[in-house]
């Protein structure tokens, strides 16, 4: 719960639930609540300690600015990481994760003044062999859509 909590979720789990999802309860074209992940200039600096990425456009407004950025922008792998969660936290299990691929189309604008948020949905796409699900991913922060070809494939119990 602390994760979840210090991180900014919501601290509940996308599902609503605290039993697992099974593979034989999802149904292809199911779309997954959205869930929205704040994303503050304490949680970029604590990713850069995390990644080792530190970066001073992931930290420092003036440094940000001075490269061409509107201000500091969250880290492209701590934008793919909640959306990565968002889908752990779904099945019930971050073991349950077999395949996982974004690409980045937009940065996460983090302002100083109450930061940004981050709001990840998805869609069951397909049910395949050996218990896994495709999932089709949306992230988007402000107007902007901040990755793109989001998929992830889970393995089910």
């Amino acid at each position: 719960m602390h994760r979840l909590l210090d991180a900014g979720g919501t601290g509940a789990g996308v599902s609503g639930v605290t039993s697992p999802v099974s593979y034989a309860d999802v149904v292809p074209g199911t779309e997954l609540p959205a869930v929205t992940y704040p994303v503050t200039r304490l949680s970029l600096v604590k990713y850069c300690g995390a990644s080792g990425d530190f970066n001073v456009i992931h930290w420092n407004e003036r440094a940000a600015r001075s490269v061409g950025l509107p201000d500091v922008i969250a880290h492209g792998m701590f934008t793919m990481a909640q959306a990565g969660r968002y889908v752990t936290d779904w099945a019930g299990d971050a073991g349950a994760l077999a395949e996982f691929g974004v690409r980045f189309s937009a940065p996460v604008v983090v302002p100083d003044d109450g930061g940004a948020t981050i709001e990840v949905s998805g869609t069951v796409e397909d049910k395949l062999d050996g218990n896994r699900v495709v999932l089709g991913l949306t992230a988007r922060s402000g107007e902007a859509k901040v990755l793109t070809r989001a998929r992830a494939v889970v393995r089910l119990p």
